[in-house]
């Protein structure tokens, strides 16, 4: 059964298909009521990019489902047990410095820009094209596959639980949102807000009027801005010789112009991932380190500055503020500050924290809760997801890891608990399985993601093969690995 050969026909075409759906900008907003009386809960972009991958999937001659515009699914076969894919539409905002433009799906060397080419509109398109070659090379499948989409995986997680409220959920199968080979497990998520309002002070001297920076919670920020005045103007020479002094003595990016009567600063980082913070570099924690570095008229202010160098800072595994946890499984906790927000009264950090698989969220809380205490935080708890983990000796583990390793010749790479969070977490025995590739740059959530063609049509292929052996007949696992 040679399909196979039929991915290579439908090449084209599932480029094009990939162009059109990244040309779709689909980041959350506000829901959209239409004149005939329905809701598009997660705004018109969402849908947009919805209701053209439903189509498509109709057009390649599936049979199709929208639940209310909260999520759909796409079917192939028939079946009591379904082998469920489970991937989103939704995209995160696409921030500044791109090459091309963001929602052009443009093709330059053999890669096709965009926001969610990697994240997750590209394994998304690849899953339903190997779906299309295997109905078109005639398999017929013993269970039923049903490639379900998600509109919300960026976010809240709503439309998938509205979804699963109402729909039967996949018995077992694969989310293509996070990397190659399989992966056996996921960190625990919790996100949390430390926040402090601080005294009025009559206190001349400098002042912090304002301190913004990130775009959200599991990005690591990319910039961060702060507006300073004093009441002596001719001060600012001052500041703009400490951040010249910083710049040669970090080679950190800090910048400094007048704005009015104050003075406007300005930090340049890296953004990543908020799962992989190494991979980045945080604008926020440049600008506490540079404003460590002056005096400012009220002590509140130089107090919290301080806790957030003493106990924060670039410390990436929350060491310093006392939640360093590791295990074997999946190695050691990362911290990442997404947000800041001050506005002369109170000042709050957004934190995402991944943990490892051996702990809970209430151990992390625990753990960082006297220097809380002690620096008369406040501290609000947010969305939390507990850890997954299967054992890398399952059925379903050994079968993704043989078709990963021939479809690859990679027999060196081992089945992963990473730091992200995915579908894999919605239903019972589901795993994250690629799309990127070992030793690709993760592009996901930064500027200039883009995934090369041949990746494109490599996952594809994978994916068939893994379509096509997890719908076998014979094919069983233990509930709940």
């Amino acid at each position: 059964m040679d399909y196979l050969k039929k991915i290579e026909e439908n090449r084209e075409l599932q480029i094009q298909t990939l162009q059109d759906l990244v040309s779709i900008k689909s980041v959350q907003s506000n829901p959209v009521a239409t004149k005939d009386g329905e809701v598009y809960p997660f705004g018109k972009g969402v849908q947009d990019a919805f209701a053209y991958t439903l189509n498509k999937g109709k057009e390649l001659g599936f049979e199709i489902k929208n639940v209310d515009h909260y999520g759909g699914h796409i079917d192939y076969g028939v079946g009591d047990e379904i082998v469920g894919i489970l991937g989103h539409l939704d995209v995160v905002p696409e921030g500044d410095g791109w090459s091309f433009d963001p929602y052009s799906g443009a093709v330059s060397d053999g890669y096709i820009y965009g926001r969610g080419t990697l994240d997750d509109k590209g394994p998304v398109i690849a899953v339903l094209f190997a779906m299309k070659a295997l109905k078109d090379a005639g398999y017929v499948p013993s269970k039923k596959v049903r490639l379900i989409l998600g509109l919300d995986e960026e976010t809240s997680w709503n439309g998938m639980a509205y979804y699963g409220q109402r729909e039967q959920m996949p018995n077992y199968g694969f989310t293509p949102d996070a990397e190659f080979p399989a992966l056996n497990g996921e960190k625990g998520i919790v996100s949390f807000e430390i926040a402090k309002k601080f005294a009025k002070t009559q206190n001349m001297g400098l002042e912090l009027r304002s301190l913004t920076g990130g775009a959200a919670a599991n990005m690591v920020a990319e910039h961060a801005r702060a507006v300073v005045k004093h009441d002596t103007p001719e001060s600012y020479g001052q500041i703009r010789e400490l951040a010249a002094a910083y710049r040669e003595e970090t080679g950190y990016k800090i910048g400094v112009k007048g704005v009015g009567k104050s003075l406007e600063i300005t930090s340049d980082g890296k953004s990543a991932h908020g799962a992989t913070p190494e991979a980045g570099l945080n604008a926020i924690s440049i600008m506490m380190d540079f404003l460590g570095r002056l005096n400012f008229s009220n002590d509140d202010v130089n107090d919290f500055i301080q806790f957030y160098n003493t106990y924060i800072g670039f410390d990436l595994n929350g060491e310093q503020i006392g939640c360093g946890f590791c295990d074997e499984p999946s190695g050691k906790l990362t911290l990442n500050v997404g947000l800041v927000s001050y506005d002369r009264e109170s000042i709050t950090l957004t934190i995402n924290v991944r943990y490892p698989v051996t702990y809970t969220d209430e151990q992390v809380f625990a753990a960082i809760t006297p220097l809380i205490n002690k620096y008369d935080l406040g501290i609000i708890k947010g969305r939390a997801q507990a850890p997954i983990f299967m054992n890398p000796e399952s059925p379903m583990i050994k079968t993704l890891m043989e078709v990963y390793q021939q479809n690859t010749g990679d027999y060196e790479s081992k089945p992963l608990v990473i730091g992200g969070g995915t579908y894999a977490r919605a239903a019972k025995n589901i795993v994250a399985f690629g799309g990127m590739f070992p030793g690709d740059p993760d592009l996901m959530h930064q500027k200039d993601e883009r995934l090369s063609i041949e990746k494109l049509m490599k996952m594809t292929k994978i994916y068939a093969d893994a379509i096509y052996k997890l719908s076998q007949a014979e094919f069983r696992i233990t509930e709940e690995e």
